[in-house]
């Protein structure tokens, strides 16, 4: 008896003393069998203004690991565009992006400004990824102009919030299938503790195909902070690089970050204006980057992250730069 009495007491006191990070991969198991549904808003109303890339909204769906179709990774393998560790999983995103220009309250609207345009759009992504490495293909279809509903919902929401009419949409780029292909990367090359708390730098680079954005992009950031979830990053709308738009967390976490990216571009459609047809354009610059900080709140099933974005000039005559905000919730279910 009094040896079971011991053992029964020493399982009592290992199980107390079961360290944070045994607990955490206990737990990050459990989120692998679970889905995680990511919401994204980006809008220049953050910061008092209303033209260029104006909104962008995101919805999208991470599906388990286990729940990818059998036939992705070796398909995916054929193209080597993976690590033969990775693990994989599929998203289904569905989004739309509006571009107006500075001045909404002209009409018709001024040819030397960023055209009216709208895009709406679903995607599909595999994702593979290692402990320090990610690999995205996305495919995207959608459509470019009226057909993509960017100018009832601008105007319903300035409506709905005493914002100025938009009056220019009469002249937005003409409906057009979009369709695009992408490829994208990320590398953790440093992870290690400070103290309490943790730094990451993580490096990207990636490739855009299509009618819609042509481009090759790199970029990295750095994240500092407390328990940083097993991530690449935050989830963002292109075309920035973006992260993944799962995470793993067993705890609350906090962590700050920043980040640069350049563009090397090729075609613009909202700048270079309809493929196939005559249109509103303006001349693209080939050249943008983008700066962006912010700040991510972690918990076991939510992460939420509020990010400031500076983007370079994108076209000659654009008298500012671009700012905007974005926010992103995540939830596993």
């Amino acid at each position: 008896m009094e040896l079971t009495n011991r053992i029964a007491l020493g399982a009592l006191l290992a199980a107390a003393l079961i360290t944070p990070s045994t607990a955490a991969h206990a737990q990050n198991r459990g989120q692998l069998d679970r889905g995680v549904w990511t919401f994204i808003l980006e809008n220049d109303l953050f910061y008092a203004q209303d033209r260029n890339y104006t909104n962008g909204i995101r919805l999208e769906y991470a599906r388990p690991p286990d729940k990818a179709p059998a036939w992705m990774p070796p398909a995916s393998k054929l193209y080597v565009l993976f690590s033969d560790e990775a693990e994989f999983r599929e998203t289904f995103s569905l989004g739309q992006n509006m571009y107006t220009p500075r001045d909404i309250d002209i009409y018709p609207a001024p040819s030397d400004q960023r055209p009216y345009a709208g895009w709406l759009y679903g995607e599909v992504s595999l994702i593979g990824e290692t402990e320090d490495r990610q690999d995205s293909l996305s495919v995207s279809l959608g459509v470019v102009g009226p057909a993509s509903l960017a100018a009832p919902t601008q105007k319903f929401v300035h409506k709905l919030i005493g914002a100025q009419k938009p009056l220019g949409w009469e002249n937005q780029l003409r409906n057009e299938p979009a369709l695009m292909i992408a490829y994208r990367r990320s590398w953790r090359i440093v992870q290690k503790p400070v103290g309490p708390f943790e730094l990451e730098v993580i490096s990207r680079a990636g490739v855009n195909l299509g009618n819609v954005f042509t481009y090759g992009a790199v970029g990295g950031a750095v994240r500092f902070g407390l328990r940083i979830p097993e991530s690449f990053g935050a989830p963002r709308i292109q075309p920035s690089l973006p992260g993944p738009s799962y995470f793993k967390a067993s705890q609350f976490g906090v962590y700050a970050f920043a980040g640069i990216e350049g563009r090397a571009v090729a075609r613009n459609i909202f700048l270079d204006g309809n493929s196939f047809r005559d249109g509103p354009s303006i001349e693209k610059r080939h050249f943008v980057s983008d700066a962006q900080f912010g700040v991510t709140f972690v918990w076991p099933r939510v992460s939420l992250t509020l990010t400031d974005v500076f983007r370079t000039n994108e076209f000659y005559g654009q008298e500012d730069s671009s700012l905007f905000g974005a926010v992103s919730l995540s939830v596993i279910f």
